[in-house]
């Protein structure tokens, strides 16, 4: 029996509506940080389900489709990175999933989060888990939904403004990536308070 499937299943003997919930997109310069909720049907099982991070990008993708499809109800919620800046990175993706929570249309029993932290005022149980996409399901599921989301935001944007090159490192700080915000200059879609090592960056006119 597939190990993910068997924590979850567990914990709906208590709780029978049961939800899984992360982030994609802590670290990046720049761009969102995409949160995602999503309630599996109980007796789904699906092995290739994993920790987004381990999994190629490809099989993402078509896991993706394959989460949705079986998916009581699921949600996918991006953080600005104008509201990263105000709340701090940890509040927005703690607010992120909350709201991805909320935005399910339908109330679950129980919401796992991927982590050590949770929410504060959530409508339900709600219990961290420390690696939760590694032994998780639910967890799992929610940060493929979340990763591909994000990346698919990502690569819209690289089309908007190819200069930065963001299909390459996806917004994350590389050598490269400071080297062309040096040259072309902060826009709108960067997070400024991630600039603390490199302050001059944001003094440097679009």
């Amino acid at each position: 029996m597939n190990s993910l499937y068997e924590f979850d299943n567990a914990i709906r003997s208590d709780f029978p509506l049961l939800c899984g919930a992360d982030e994609a997109g802590r670290g990046p310069l720049c761009g969102p940080v995409c949160c995602a909720a999503v309630v599996l049907k109980p007796d789904f099982i699906c092995d290739q389900i994993n920790d987004s991070k381990k999994i190629s990008e490809k099989k993402r993708e078509k896991l993706f489709d394959i989460i949705i499809e079986n998916a009581l109800a699921y949600s996918v919620v991006m953080v600005s990175p104008q509201e990263i800046d105000e709340i701090n990175i940890l509040q927005a993706s703690l607010t992120g999933m909350k709201r991805a929570v909320l935005s399910l249309g339908i109330n679950p029993d129980i919401v796992l989060i991927d982590g050590n932290k949770v929410p504060a005022d959530m409508p339900c149980e709600t219990r961290s888990v420390v690696k939760g996409d590694a032994n998780s399901m639910s967890i799992a599921a929610a940060s493929i939904l979340a990763k591909v989301s994000r990346d698919r935001f990502m690569a819209q944007l690289d089309k908007e403004y190819p200069q930065y090159q963001l299909l390459k490192h996806k917004g994350y700080p590389t050598k490269q990536h400071y080297e062309l915000i040096a040259e072309h200059g902060i826009q709108d879609f960067y997070r400024k308070s991630f600039f603390t090592k490199r302050p001059e960056l944001l003094w440097k006119k679009d």
